[in-house]
Protein backbone atom coordinates (compact mmCIF):
# COMPACT_ATOMS: atom_id res chain seq x y z
CA UNK A 1 0.00 0.00 0.00
CA UNK A 2 1.18 3.50 -0.88
CA UNK A 3 -0.38 6.79 0.18
CA UNK A 4 0.00 10.34 -1.08
CA UNK A 5 -1.68 13.50 0.21
CA UNK A 6 -3.33 15.25 -2.74
CA UNK A 7 -5.12 17.96 -0.79
CA UNK A 8 -4.91 19.22 2.80
CA UNK A 9 -6.73 22.37 3.84
CA UNK A 10 -6.98 23.07 7.54
CA UNK A 11 -8.65 20.09 9.19
CA UNK A 12 -9.70 18.41 5.91
CA UNK A 13 -7.48 15.97 4.05
CA UNK A 14 -7.71 13.96 0.82
CA UNK A 15 -5.33 11.03 0.31
CA UNK A 16 -4.63 8.94 -2.80
CA UNK A 17 -4.03 5.31 -1.78
CA UNK A 18 -2.65 2.82 -4.31
CA UNK A 19 -1.68 -0.87 -4.50
CA UNK A 20 -4.50 -1.83 -2.15
CA UNK A 21 -8.12 -2.98 -2.00
CA UNK A 22 -11.36 -1.84 -0.38
CA UNK A 23 -10.88 -4.11 2.67
CA UNK A 24 -7.53 -2.54 3.58
CA UNK A 25 -8.78 1.02 3.08
CA UNK A 26 -11.86 0.27 5.17
CA UNK A 27 -9.58 -1.09 7.91
CA UNK A 28 -7.90 2.32 8.07
CA UNK A 29 -11.29 4.01 8.24
CA UNK A 30 -12.42 1.82 11.14
CA UNK A 31 -9.10 2.26 12.94
CA UNK A 32 -9.35 6.05 12.82
CA UNK A 33 -12.83 5.86 14.31
CA UNK A 34 -12.10 3.33 17.03
CA UNK A 35 -8.39 2.96 17.80
CA UNK A 36 -6.44 6.17 17.17
CA UNK A 37 -6.16 7.76 20.65
CA UNK A 38 -6.83 11.40 21.50
CA UNK A 39 -7.37 13.61 24.51
CA UNK A 40 -10.89 14.37 25.75
CA UNK A 41 -12.40 15.62 28.98
CA UNK A 42 -13.44 12.55 30.96
CA UNK A 43 -14.20 13.99 34.39
CA UNK A 44 -15.59 17.30 35.68
CA UNK A 45 -15.68 18.59 39.25
CA UNK A 46 -18.25 21.34 39.75
CA UNK A 47 -17.84 23.84 42.58
CA UNK A 48 -21.17 24.26 44.41
CA UNK A 49 -22.63 26.80 46.79
CA UNK A 50 -22.62 30.59 47.06
CA UNK A 51 -19.86 33.13 46.56
CA UNK A 52 -19.70 36.84 47.29
CA UNK A 53 -17.88 39.43 45.18
CA UNK A 54 -16.06 42.53 46.41
CA UNK A 55 -19.29 44.56 46.19
CA UNK A 56 -21.05 42.18 48.54
CA UNK A 57 -23.23 40.70 45.78
CA UNK A 58 -24.01 36.97 46.03
CA UNK A 59 -23.81 34.44 43.19
CA UNK A 60 -25.10 30.87 43.34
CA UNK A 61 -23.90 27.82 41.38
CA UNK A 62 -27.10 27.27 39.42
CA UNK A 63 -27.83 27.78 35.73
CA UNK A 64 -30.22 26.78 32.97
CA UNK A 65 -28.52 23.45 32.17
CA UNK A 66 -27.92 20.43 34.44
CA UNK A 67 -24.30 19.66 35.29
CA UNK A 68 -24.54 16.43 33.26
CA UNK A 69 -25.37 18.35 30.08
CA UNK A 70 -22.49 20.77 30.60
CA UNK A 71 -20.15 17.82 31.23
CA UNK A 72 -21.28 16.24 27.96
CA UNK A 73 -20.60 19.48 26.07
CA UNK A 74 -17.17 19.69 27.65
CA UNK A 75 -16.42 16.13 26.58
CA UNK A 76 -17.00 17.04 22.94
CA UNK A 77 -14.62 20.04 22.92
CA UNK A 78 -11.48 19.14 20.90
CA UNK A 79 -8.53 18.99 23.29
CA UNK A 80 -4.98 19.58 21.91
CA UNK A 81 -3.37 16.15 21.68
CA UNK A 82 0.35 15.37 21.82
CA UNK A 83 0.58 11.59 21.75
CA UNK A 84 4.33 11.51 22.39
CA UNK A 85 3.96 13.45 25.66
CA UNK A 86 1.11 11.63 27.41
CA UNK A 87 0.25 8.06 28.37
CA UNK A 88 -3.04 6.33 29.10
CA UNK A 89 -4.12 6.64 32.76
CA UNK A 90 -3.88 2.88 33.34
CA UNK A 91 -0.31 2.90 31.96
CA UNK A 92 0.87 5.84 34.07
CA UNK A 93 3.44 4.64 36.68
CA UNK A 94 2.21 7.35 39.05
CA UNK A 95 -1.23 5.70 39.12
CA UNK A 96 -0.02 2.20 39.93
CA UNK A 97 -1.44 0.89 43.20
CA UNK A 98 -3.96 3.72 43.52
CA UNK A 99 -7.77 3.43 43.22
CA UNK A 100 -9.07 4.81 39.92
CA UNK A 101 -10.75 7.81 41.55
CA UNK A 102 -7.30 8.97 42.70
CA UNK A 103 -5.59 8.68 39.33
CA UNK A 104 -4.08 11.79 37.84
CA UNK A 105 -0.60 13.06 37.09
CA UNK A 106 0.92 15.45 34.52
CA UNK A 107 1.96 12.42 32.47
CA UNK A 108 -1.61 11.26 31.84
CA UNK A 109 -3.91 14.19 32.57
CA UNK A 110 -4.60 17.80 31.56
CA UNK A 111 -6.57 20.02 33.94
CA UNK A 112 -8.71 22.98 32.86
CA UNK A 113 -10.33 25.50 35.18
CA UNK A 114 -13.36 27.67 34.45
CA UNK A 115 -14.90 30.36 36.62
CA UNK A 116 -17.55 32.68 35.16
CA UNK A 117 -20.13 34.87 36.86
CA UNK A 118 -23.41 36.06 35.44
CA UNK A 119 -24.30 39.74 34.98
CA UNK A 120 -24.06 42.01 38.01
CA UNK A 121 -27.01 43.77 39.59
CA UNK A 122 -26.60 46.78 37.27
CA UNK A 123 -27.13 44.52 34.24
CA UNK A 124 -29.53 42.00 35.75
CA UNK A 125 -31.73 41.96 32.63
CA UNK A 126 -28.86 40.65 30.47
CA UNK A 127 -27.26 37.21 30.20
CA UNK A 128 -23.71 35.89 30.01
CA UNK A 129 -22.76 33.04 27.66
CA UNK A 130 -19.98 30.70 28.78
CA UNK A 131 -17.73 29.57 25.92
CA UNK A 132 -14.92 27.07 25.48
CA UNK A 133 -12.56 30.07 25.53
CA UNK A 134 -13.38 30.46 29.24
CA UNK A 135 -11.46 27.25 30.00
CA UNK A 136 -7.92 27.95 31.24
CA UNK A 137 -5.35 25.17 31.20
CA UNK A 138 -3.34 24.54 34.35
CA UNK A 139 -0.15 23.78 32.48
CA UNK A 140 1.64 24.58 29.24
CA UNK A 141 -0.03 27.19 27.04
CA UNK A 142 0.13 24.89 24.00
CA UNK A 143 -2.56 22.80 25.74
CA UNK A 144 -4.98 25.74 25.78
CA UNK A 145 -8.19 25.23 23.75
CA UNK A 146 -7.46 26.19 20.12
CA UNK A 147 -8.75 29.58 19.00
CA UNK A 148 -10.90 28.04 16.25
CA UNK A 149 -12.94 26.31 19.00
CA UNK A 150 -13.29 29.32 21.32
CA UNK A 151 -16.89 30.03 20.30
CA UNK A 152 -18.26 26.62 21.30
CA UNK A 153 -21.04 27.52 23.81
CA UNK A 154 -21.42 25.69 27.10
CA UNK A 155 -24.29 27.41 28.90
CA UNK A 156 -25.88 30.77 29.70
CA UNK A 157 -25.77 32.52 33.07
CA UNK A 158 -28.30 35.04 34.39
CA UNK A 159 -27.96 37.55 37.18
CA UNK A 160 -26.94 35.96 40.48
CA UNK A 161 -25.59 32.77 38.86
CA UNK A 162 -22.02 31.50 38.48
CA UNK A 163 -20.29 28.49 37.00
CA UNK A 164 -17.00 27.10 38.25
CA UNK A 165 -15.47 23.71 37.59
CA UNK A 166 -12.27 21.75 37.04
CA UNK A 167 -12.23 19.54 33.93
CA UNK A 168 -9.81 16.63 33.54
CA UNK A 169 -8.75 15.41 30.08
CA UNK A 170 -7.17 12.02 29.47
CA UNK A 171 -6.25 9.81 26.54
CA UNK A 172 -8.84 7.37 25.21
CA UNK A 173 -10.01 5.58 22.06
CA UNK A 174 -13.17 5.95 20.00
CA UNK A 175 -14.27 2.40 20.77
CA UNK A 176 -14.64 3.50 24.40
CA UNK A 177 -16.65 6.67 23.66
CA UNK A 178 -17.36 8.89 20.65
CA UNK A 179 -15.64 11.82 22.39
CA UNK A 180 -12.31 10.05 21.78
CA UNK A 181 -12.81 9.74 17.99
CA UNK A 182 -10.29 12.17 16.40
CA UNK A 183 -12.05 12.56 13.03
CA UNK A 184 -15.42 12.55 11.30
CA UNK A 185 -16.87 12.39 7.78
CA UNK A 186 -14.46 9.54 6.99
CA UNK A 187 -15.15 8.22 3.50
CA UNK A 188 -13.42 6.62 0.54
CA UNK A 189 -14.23 5.71 -3.04
CA UNK A 190 -12.41 3.96 -5.83
CA UNK A 191 -10.40 6.31 -7.98
CA UNK A 192 -11.94 7.06 -11.37
CA UNK A 193 -10.87 8.29 -14.80
CA UNK A 194 -12.79 9.81 -17.70
CA UNK A 195 -12.47 8.09 -21.08
CA UNK A 196 -13.60 9.27 -24.52
CA UNK A 197 -15.54 6.63 -26.43
CA UNK A 198 -16.67 8.83 -29.31
CA UNK A 199 -14.78 12.07 -30.11
CA UNK A 200 -17.44 13.39 -32.47
CA UNK A 201 -20.39 12.98 -30.10
CA UNK A 202 -18.31 14.31 -27.19
CA UNK A 203 -18.64 17.77 -28.78
CA UNK A 204 -22.23 17.86 -27.47
CA UNK A 205 -20.73 18.23 -23.98
CA UNK A 206 -17.95 20.62 -25.00
CA UNK A 207 -20.45 22.97 -26.66
CA UNK A 208 -22.32 23.47 -23.38
CA UNK A 209 -19.42 25.59 -22.10
CA UNK A 210 -19.19 23.79 -18.75
CA UNK A 211 -15.41 23.99 -18.51
CA UNK A 212 -14.83 20.63 -20.23
CA UNK A 213 -12.98 20.51 -23.54
CA UNK A 214 -11.07 18.10 -25.78
CA UNK A 215 -7.78 19.54 -24.48
CA UNK A 216 -8.49 18.04 -21.05
CA UNK A 217 -7.91 14.55 -22.45
CA UNK A 218 -4.49 13.09 -23.24
CA UNK A 219 -3.55 11.48 -26.56
CA UNK A 220 -5.19 8.23 -25.43
CA UNK A 221 -8.46 10.03 -24.73
CA UNK A 222 -8.15 9.73 -20.96
CA UNK A 223 -8.35 12.18 -18.06
CA UNK A 224 -6.99 10.95 -14.71
CA UNK A 225 -6.45 14.25 -12.90
CA UNK A 226 -8.56 14.15 -9.72
CA UNK A 227 -10.11 17.60 -10.04
CA UNK A 228 -10.77 17.36 -13.77
CA UNK A 229 -12.45 13.96 -13.43
CA UNK A 230 -14.79 15.40 -10.81
CA UNK A 231 -15.59 18.36 -13.08
CA UNK A 232 -16.36 16.00 -15.97
CA UNK A 233 -18.57 13.85 -13.73
CA UNK A 234 -20.69 16.87 -12.80
CA UNK A 235 -20.85 18.03 -16.42
CA UNK A 236 -22.08 14.62 -17.61
CA UNK A 237 -25.30 15.20 -15.67
CA UNK A 238 -26.20 17.74 -18.37
CA UNK A 239 -26.12 15.17 -21.19
CA UNK A 240 -27.59 12.17 -19.37
CA UNK A 241 -31.00 10.57 -19.55
CA UNK A 242 -33.85 13.06 -19.25
CA UNK A 243 -31.87 16.06 -20.47
CA UNK A 244 -32.93 15.71 -24.10
CA UNK A 245 -29.27 15.67 -25.12
CA UNK A 246 -28.55 12.01 -24.50
CA UNK A 247 -29.71 11.01 -27.96
CA UNK A 248 -26.94 13.06 -29.54
CA UNK A 249 -24.35 12.26 -26.86
CA UNK A 250 -24.81 8.46 -26.88
CA UNK A 251 -24.07 6.19 -29.83
CA UNK A 252 -26.54 3.80 -31.48
CA UNK A 253 -25.95 1.22 -28.72
CA UNK A 254 -26.56 3.76 -25.98
CA UNK A 255 -22.90 4.09 -24.98
CA UNK A 256 -22.06 7.68 -23.87
CA UNK A 257 -19.35 9.55 -25.74
CA UNK A 258 -17.49 10.03 -22.45
CA UNK A 259 -17.64 7.50 -19.62
CA UNK A 260 -16.31 7.37 -16.06
CA UNK A 261 -14.34 4.18 -15.32
CA UNK A 262 -12.96 2.75 -12.08
CA UNK A 263 -9.18 2.44 -11.59
CA UNK A 264 -8.25 -0.92 -10.06
CA UNK A 265 -6.33 -0.88 -6.79
CA UNK A 266 -6.61 2.90 -6.24
CA UNK A 267 -8.81 4.81 -3.78
CA UNK A 268 -9.47 8.38 -2.67
CA UNK A 269 -9.67 8.61 1.13
CA UNK A 270 -11.05 11.72 2.84
CA UNK A 271 -11.84 12.81 6.38
CA UNK A 272 -11.85 15.83 8.67
CA UNK A 273 -9.98 16.10 11.93
CA UNK A 274 -11.91 17.45 14.92
CA UNK A 275 -8.96 19.78 15.53
CA UNK A 276 -7.25 17.82 18.30
CA UNK A 277 -4.25 17.17 16.06
CA UNK A 278 -3.40 17.36 12.32
CA UNK A 279 -5.23 15.03 9.91
CA UNK A 280 -1.98 13.69 8.41
CA UNK A 281 -0.88 12.59 11.89
CA UNK A 282 -4.22 10.87 12.44
CA UNK A 283 -3.76 8.87 9.23
CA UNK A 284 -0.19 7.92 10.17
CA UNK A 285 -1.31 6.84 13.63
CA UNK A 286 -4.01 4.61 12.10
CA UNK A 287 -1.43 2.94 9.86
CA UNK A 288 0.89 2.43 12.86
CA UNK A 289 -1.89 0.86 14.94
CA UNK A 290 -2.79 -1.51 12.09
CA UNK A 291 0.83 -2.46 11.50
CA UNK A 292 1.38 -3.27 15.18
CA UNK A 293 -1.83 -5.28 15.27
CA UNK A 294 -0.88 -7.40 12.28
CA UNK A 295 2.65 -7.90 13.64
CA UNK A 296 1.11 -9.16 16.88
CA UNK A 297 -1.17 -11.56 15.02
CA UNK A 298 1.82 -12.82 13.03
CA UNK A 299 3.78 -13.50 16.20
CA UNK A 300 0.86 -15.35 17.78
CA UNK A 301 0.42 -17.51 14.66
CA UNK A 302 4.13 -18.27 14.59
CA UNK A 303 3.99 -19.40 18.23
CA UNK A 304 0.91 -21.60 17.68
CA UNK A 305 2.28 -23.21 14.53
CA UNK A 306 5.79 -23.71 15.85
Amino acid sequence: MKAEIIDEKGRHIKIHITETDAAQVNAIRRTILSDVPKMAISKVRFELGQIQDQKGEYFESVNALPDEVIAHRLAMIPIPTFLDEFVFPDEDPANQGLPEDQWGSPASQIIYHCSVRGPSLENKGESKTVYASDLNVLGETKLQIAEEHHQIPLTTLMHGQYLEFYAYATLGRGKEHAKYAPASAIAFHQREKAVIKNKTRAKVLYNLDLGVSASDFNKDGVVDDFEKVEKIRKALAQVGQGTGRDGDFNDAKGVPAIVIEKVAGEYIFTFESDGSFPPAEIFNQACTVLSERFDGIGEELATVLA
